[in-house]
């Protein structure tokens, strides 16, 4: 394609915004469109947009490459903030476990879960992994995602977690996605740790970290708190070591247990909070109450990453998106994409079940599914909106009646096209 080309007679474009900043409370529901558009990319980048009443005055020569996209919406990407793509195989026979009426804290208990994974991920070669991640990622970028987070933390030893961040590396340097990649050594406690947890904490600190940092292998540091797992104090001090290495927090917390992750998140100043299945009155008011201390900081505001096709996959109350909203927090969505919780990363299924399992409205999920899910991702700049000098990362929507249908139609594939860097995949 052209380094040059038009988008015109858009039926609706979609989360236009002059100014791109992150979204919270009542200002979810404001997503700006535009009917009968057109959008200008140039070299990958978002040029310019505009009704097509105002095409002649503000496009005066257009480009030799016109894409007519007459009855069609179009929307930024999908951002995921929080997946586990990298991992070795599947494990439907601990779903089969979990039909049979076993918990996920029982399957854990029994060798399976995270420690299922990590045994698998340390027999596979760093050349598997990369193929197979590979092959995630491109499934997912047909489904509409152009920015994702990527973890670690089914290595659980010190080859192992460098393993899967030299992939996700890889992976970064060859994809025309955003990428970003997150250092999950804390997912659970290793077998011969199981009794020994500062030694696992030692070895994270000590042995990991100072490699992870040499090599530029991770952008974030993320700790699983959770009863039976890591405590908030736990998580305080890997997350401290973390930062001296540059390391932002993106904290697992609460999603079987209240046992003091929000409180330690937020005075880690995280990037975002994922999870928050379970949540008392307290917790949300605290997210809510959240103040910077200058305007401009504003974005800096400690995102809720709200993840439902998990709750879903495990049976578990879906998260009080509703709460959250109305306290006044920033709430994003992501597919949480895992062998184990959440085996899928279709964005499109996140952003219907937030409405329908949530009570979300389609502006909300939208909203937080791309600009928030930006921010979630320290992207806002780069992605999550039509603004002007964003990445052109676009999904193109097949007729449908109205914005409402996308959610609405949950079970309906309406993706007619991806756009990754002004360029068809």
């Amino acid at each position: 394609m052209s380094s040059s080309c038009i988008i015109i007679n858009i039926q609706q474009l979609v989360n236009v915004r002059e100014q791109s900043q992150l979204l919270a409370g009542a200002d979810l529901a404001i997503l700006p469109t535009i009917e009968n558009a057109f959008l200008l990319i140039e070299d990958g980048i978002i040029a310019d947009y505009g009704a097509m009443f105002e095409l002649e005055l503000k496009v005066p020569q257009l480009p030799k490459y016109i894409i007519n996209a007459q009855d069609k919406f179009i929307l930024p990407a999908w951002c995921d903030s929080h997946t586990h793509l990298v991992f070795a195989a599947s494990r439907e026979s601990e779903f089969i476990d979990k039909l049979k009426g076993l918990s996920y804290a029982e399957i854990a208990a029994k060798g399976g879960g995270i420690l299922n994974s990590a045994q698998k991920l340390n027999n596979t070669s760093e050349y598997e992994l990369f193929n197979f991640a590979w092959k995630r990622l491109a499934e997912v970028s047909k489904l509409g995602t152009g920015a994702i987070e990527i973890k670690s933390g089914y290595g659980l030893t010190v080859q192992g977690e460098l393993k899967m961040l030299r992939v996700i590396k890889k992976v970064k340097e060859k994809s025309s996605l955003l990428i970003k990649a997150t250092f999950l050594g804390a997912h659970t406690y290793p077998l011969q740790y199981k009794e020994n947890h500062q030694g696992y904490i030692d070895s994270i600190i000590n042995e990991m970290l100072p490699i992870i940092a040499n090599e530029k292998l991770a952008d974030y540091i993320d700790v699983f708190c959770e009863t039976g797992f890591f405590s908030a104090e736990e998580m305080e001090t890997i997350c401290n070591a973390g930062l001296r290495y540059g390391l932002k927090p993106k904290l697992h917390v609460n999603q079987l247990n209240s046992i003091g992750g929000i409180e330690a998140g937020l005075n880690l100043k995280a990037v975002s909070l994922d999870h928050l299945e379970t949540l008392n009155a307290k917790e949300i008011n605290l997210l809510g109450n959240q103040q910077s201390s200058f305007l401009e900081a504003a974005d800096n505001k400690t995102i809720c990453t709200l993840l439902p096709t998990a709750a879903f996959f495990l049976r578990m109350g879906f998260q009080p998106a509703r709460a959250l909203i109305d306290a006044g927090c920033a709430v994003a969505l992501a597919s949480d994409y895992n062998p184990g919780s959440s085996p899928s990363g279709n964005m499109n299924l996140v952003v219907a079940m937030s409405c329908i399992q949530m009570k979300m409205l389609p502006e909300e999920a939208i909203n937080a599914a791309t600009i928030n899910g930006a921010y979630a991702m320290e992207l806002g700049k780069a992605a999550g909106s039509i603004t002007i000098g964003k990445k052109a990362n676009l999904i193109f929507i097949k007729q449908i009646p109205s914005l409402a249908y996308i959610p609405y139609s949950f079970g309906t594939n309406l993706i007619d096209s991806v756009m990754i860097n002004g360029e068809f995949i």
